[in-house]
């Protein structure tokens, strides 16, 4: 197993103040303080895909991560003020000349938003300095993945785009990220949303790099899911198999007042239906996502879902998703069919990946509304859209 040994030093200045404190004390005074770091390390030739080194402040993290990493230990990186974070998440695709290998596609883009729970399409048109410190996170994890997976160095952070395994010349199976500071400016909610889904991300391939956290934070390991986990507290390493813990949701019916907490976070601006069915999902007491639902007009009992929305902070666990399907298997149970018509990645790729949904059309330039139904209605006009009818379990 590769081993780590590093010694770090610095310079004792010799003042009044400073051989008060000895003396106070009883701190020996040297002309350098050092301290001396050992740690077995994961084999990059092993099988794994994600990473945690973990320990309190003081115990280190980020010296054994400089010290492995090197170039590919990633560090939070200054963000244009006069842009969206949409145009930012690469050079590239700010308006730079970039390489054939950047990230282009607009899709690309909203997709690794959504790989790390970013999913709130409003935000991503607002530049980064005006977001909650949970979206910028994300924003930052977002874009060091993106240079991860790409190779591009970054405006003050970045990685090594040799993808080189550390210490060694040879290349490794997957680029490889290292994050210092992982979850540290976001509560603990955001912490576990994120790190869910950069696990889920990386296992379902969205993400395709190597990941390693750096964090004082022990309570990510459960929902991150790392392969190993380097302790500095004790110095040891771990090869763990952790599961996520389950997240259990409370979804019922609810007034349409609860629609206030989660309407700017959607992005149809459009006003809620006053005839619509409304449905609030609670996560350990918390409100945390809202569905709505309507008939579908001009078909005998068929309903449709007309608005789905997470709370920012719960972005990426899958609590949209899981509230999806409730609120459709509820209206099965009533004899219902239930359509969803969308744009949003997500969305569309859960739907595409699950047996319980079919795919009824695809409108490249959406639909407009019914000429004599206006009534508060938001069409698809514009937006490419696939429309999906929920089937249920074992259809």
């Amino acid at each position: 197993m590769p081993h780590i040994d590093v010694t770090v030093s610095c310079p004792v200045f010799d003042s009044f103040r400073v051989q008060q404190v000895a003396g106070m004390f009883d701190v020996p005074l040297a002309r350098r303080a050092s301290e001396r770091f050992q740690v077995d390390i994961a084999d990059w030739d092993d099988a794994w895909r994600i990473g945690l080194i973990v320990g309190p402040s003081g115990s280190g993290k980020s010296t054994i991560a400089r010290e492995i990493f090197g170039p590919q230990l990633y560090r939070r990186a200054a963000w244009p003020e006069d842009r969206a974070v949409i145009d930012c998440v690469l050079p590239e695709a700010a308006g730079g000349t970039g390489s054939s290998n950047g990230i282009r596609s607009i899709k690309e883009i909203t997709r690794l938003f959504t790989a790390v729970g970013f999913g709130s399409p409003p935000s991503w048109v607002k530049p980064y300095h005006v977001l909650s410190n949970g979206e910028q996170f994300r924003c930052d994890l977002a874009r060091a993945l993106a240079e991860a997976a790409y190779g591009v160095r970054g405006v003050e952070g970045g990685v090594n785009a040799s993808h080189s395994a550390p210490h060694t010349s040879q290349p490794t199976p997957h680029p490889l990220l290292a994050f210092d500071e992982f979850t540290s400016v976001v509560d603990r909610n955001v912490a576990r949303a994120v790190s869910a889904a950069v696990a889920r991300g990386i296992q379902q391939g969205q993400i395709g790099c190597r990941f390693v956290a750096v964090t004082c934070h022990y309570d990510v390991a459960d929902w991150l899911e790392p392969d190993w986990v380097i302790d500095m507290a004790t110095r040891e390493f771990q090869r763990r198999s952790l599961r996520r813990p389950p997240i259990k949701l409370e979804i019922f019916r609810c007034r349409r007042s609860a629609w206030k907490l989660f309407a700017r976070h959607h992005y149809l601006t459009g006003a809620l239906n006053p005839a619509a069915r409304c449905f609030l999902a609670l996560w350990r007491g918390a409100a945390v996502a809202f569905c709505a639902t309507l008939t579908l007009i001009g078909h005998k009992g068929r309903w449709r879902v007309s608005r789905l929305v997470t709370l920012p902070d719960y972005q990426g666990l899958g609590i949209g998703m899981a509230m999806l399907e409730a609120v459709a298997a509820e209206h099965r149970r009533e004899g219902h069919r239930v359509n969803v018509t969308a744009s949003h990645p997500a969305l569309l790729a859960h739907c595409r990946r699950s047996p319980r949904w079919r795919a009824i059309s695809v409108r490249k330039t959406g639909s407009a509304p019914p000429v004599d139904f206006v009534n508060n209605y938001r069409g698809s006009a514009g937006r490419a859209v696939v429309s999906f009818e929920y089937l249920g379990p074992g259809q």
